[in-house]
């Protein structure tokens, strides 16, 4: 395992504790799951989520996920199915429309 991934687990550990993720810590937990990860590594991860909440920023990543076609679109609620409901009437009047350009249509 990478010692990036080594001490981003360290610290999602320590947020779901409800601990301070510090320096100290993070190299702690990582050295106890015997990963091998340099000091600067624990450094910058506490540097980057100091005074951060990490559970507030997972959460507010997945809730800022974008919906995927489909079942994912529905359930993210009926202003954007409205707006995907326009955005593929403008691709269809957009196909349409190049019809014309070429100066036949289906039924000509």
């Amino acid at each position: 395992m990478s010692a990036e991934a080594s001490v981003s687990y360290a610290a999602l550990i320590l947020a779901d504790a409800e601990q301070e993720i510090s320096s100290e810590k993070l190299l702690a937990i990582t050295k106890a799951a015997g990963a091998n990860v340099e000091d600067v590594w624990a450094s910058v991860y506490a540097k980057a989520l100091e005074g951060k909440n990490l559970k507030e920023l997972l959460f507010s990543f997945a809730a800022s996920a974008p919906a995927s076609a489909g079942g994912a679109a529905a359930a993210s609620g009926a202003a954007a199915g409205g707006a995907e409901a326009a955005a593929e009437e403008e691709v269809e009047e957009e196909k349409e429309e190049s019809d014309d350009d070429m100066g036949f249509g289906l039924f000509d």
